[in-house]
């Protein structure tokens, strides 16, 4: 019945997708870098555009898919990584996860770096998180029943300066985040990952 249900929400609002002009890459902060400057790849999923294992979903354990970059040139002081979904059936896109506090010298995050360490807000990776749509670490991928392939952008920030926690809520949230790092863009990279719920 459920699944009914969900299907016919997908059927009503087929056209309600792709909302790429809002996803965080376009803010004003990326005024001064409109193209990708940082290679960010998924070894264990593919290139950019491959379609996501069960795994990754919420469908499987909802594992994150390990991403790499190459090690940071000396003005890179550290890192944001923003992951979200422009296809959901809302106005703007579906935030899954706001990672930021990311050392420099880090050129990868796996799924144990994006586990909750037992101070609030913080991860073992060494880093911080912010708040997603569930207001928890990490959203895995769960489009809507039969709503076609859902893209999942994993968009990695170099930073200039550090963020400071200080300017920012306990968990804070992606519009937060953006005022926190304008002026302080070095260049960014991006990795999507496809999954869709037949």
């Amino acid at each position: 019945m459920m699944d009914y249900i969900e299907y016919s929400l997908s059927w009503l609002f087929a056209n309600s997708k792709g909302h790429d002009a809002k996803l965080f890459s376009k803010g004003p902060a990326f005024s001064q870098f409109p193209e990708l400057t940082i290679n960010l790849e998924c070894r264990e999923v593919g290139p950019t555009g491959s379609q996501l294992d069960v795994e990754h979903s919420a469908d499987g354990v909802g594992g994150f898919p390990t991403l790499s970059w190459p090690t940071a040139s000396p003005e890179i002081k550290q890192y944001l990584l923003i992951n979200e979904d422009p296809d959901a059936p809302l106005p703007n896109p579906i935030i899954h996860g706001v990672y930021y506090g990311i050392p420099a010298t880090k050129s990868a995050i796996s799924a144990e770096d994006i586990e909750a360490a037992t101070e609030q807000g913080t991860l073992k990776g060494g880093f911080r998180y912010g708040k997603n749509r569930r207001a928890n670490v990490n959203i895995p991928p769960r489009p809507l029943l039969g709503h076609e392939p859902h893209r999942y952008f994993f968009t990695l920030v170099a930073l200039t300066e550090p963020v400071d926690p200080g300017n920012l809520s306990l968990l804070p949230t992606v519009e937060e985040m953006s005022r926190e790092i304008d002026g302080k863009v070095a260049g960014w990279g991006e990795w999507v990952g496809v999954y869709e719920r037949k």
